[in-house]
C-alpha cells in the first residue's frame, strides 16, 4: 500500500512538473513571439492571435467533448492520466498567464535572433512533453483523437497526429507569417529529440551481438574482465548450415572500444553487430 502510494505521487509529481514547463515555454517563448505549436495547444495558440481568447481556456474546451469520446471509444483505464494531464496543463497555462499579466514572469522576445527563441523553447517544451509522457500520460487533444481513429483506419498513431499537426499548422498561415512556421517546424524537431530523449533515458548503452568461433572462452573473459552478462544463444548459418553460438552483450558507452578489443584478441575474424539500446534497466546498469 505504501509503495503504491509513492508511486502515485512520483508519477503525478512528473505530470505536473512537465506540464507546468510546458505551460511555461508556450507562454514564455512561443506566443510572445508569435510561433505556432501543434495538437489542440496550436488551435489555442490559433485563436489567441485571431481573437485574444486565453489559450487555457480554449484548450479545455475543445478537450472536454474529446474527453468523452475518447472515454467511451478507448476506456477509463487509458483515459485517467491523459484528463489529469490536460487538466494540469489548463491549470498550469492560467497560472502562467496570470504571471506574465502581474508581471512577475516578463516574456522573452526579440526581433532579430528567433533561432535562439526556438532552441530554448524546443528544449523546455520537449522537456515539459517528455516528462508527461514518461509518467504515462499525454495532453490530450489530438492524441485522444489518434488513438480512436488508429482502430478504425490501421494508420499509426505518428502519421495521424503528423497529418492534424500539418493540418493545424497550415490553417495558422492566415494569422502568423510563413517564416514563422519554418521557425516553428524547427522547434518542433528539436522538442521531439528531446522527448525521445527523456522517454529512452539518458543512459544510452550499446547491445552487441558477436559470431565468433570462440564463444565459450569470449563469454568467459567478457565476465571477468568487463563484469557484464553474457547471453549465449544457439544459431544456424542460412548458407553454411553450420551451427553457430551468438554471444549477446549490453555494456555502456564508455566501455564500446574495451569490448571490440576483447573481441578481437580472441577471435580476429569474429563478425560484430553494435546497436542502440535505451533505458536500460537491471543489474550493472539503472533501477527503475
Amino acid at each position: 500500500m505504501k509503495s503504491r502510494f509513492w508511486s502515485h505521487l512520483r508519477i503525478w509529481s512528473q505530470l505536473s512538473l512537465g506540464t507546468a514547463l510546458y505551460a511555461f515555454g508556450l507562454q514564455y517563448f512561443i506566443l510572445p513571439n508569435r510561433l505556432m505549436e501543434g495538437g489542440v495547444t496550436g488551435i489555442g495558440v490559433i485563436l489567441n492571435y485571431a481573437a485574444s481568447v486565453p489559450v487555457s481556456l480554449s484548450t479545455l474546451v475543445i478537450n472536454l467533448p474529446l474527453f468523452l469520446l475518447g472515454w467511451r471509444q478507448l476506456g477509463r483505464g487509458a483515459m485517467g492520466l491523459t484528463v489529469g494531464g490536460t487538466v494540469l496543463l489548463s491549470f498550469f497555462l492560467w497560472v502562467m498567464e496570470r504571471a506574465v499579466h502581474i508581471g512577475w514572469i516578463v516574456p522573452f522576445t526579440t526581433d532579430r535572433d528567433f533561432i535562439l527563441v526556438v532552441l530554448y523553447a524546443g528544449l523546455t517544451l520537449g522537456t515539459g512533453l517528455g516528462l508527461v509522457f514518461r509518467a504515462g500520460g499525454t495532453t490530450g487533444g489530438v492524441d485522444i483523437v489518434a488513438r480512436i481513429l488508429q482502430k478504425h483506419t490501421g494508420w499509426s498513431i505518428g502519421q495521424l497526429i503528423l497529418t492534424f499537426d500539418v493540418l493545424i499548422l497550415g490553417t495558422s498561415l492566415i494569422y502568423v507569417p510563413k517564416e514563422k512556421i519554418l521557425y516553428t517546424l524547427v522547434s518542433v524537431f528539436i522538442s521531439s529529440k528531446v522527448i525521445d530523449f527523456i522517454q529512452e533515458g539518458a543512459y544510452a548503452a550499446k547491445a552487441f551481438t558477436i559470431i565468433s568461433d570462440e564463444p565459450e572462452r569470449l563469454a568467459e573473459s567478457i565476465t571477468r574482465e568487463l563484469d557484464r552478462g553474457v547471453t549465449l544463444m544457439p544459431a544456424v548459418g542460412a548458407y553454411s548450415k553450420d551451427a553457430k553460438t551468438v554471444v549477446y552483450c549490453v555494456v555502456s558507452r564508455f566501455e564500446i572500444r574495451k569490448l571490440k578489443s576483447l573481441v578481437r584478441h580472441h577471435d580476429k575474424r569474429a563478425f560484430i553487430v553494435i546497436s542502440d539500446v535505451h533505458d536500460v534497466l537491471g543489474e550493472g546498469f539503472r533501477e527503475e
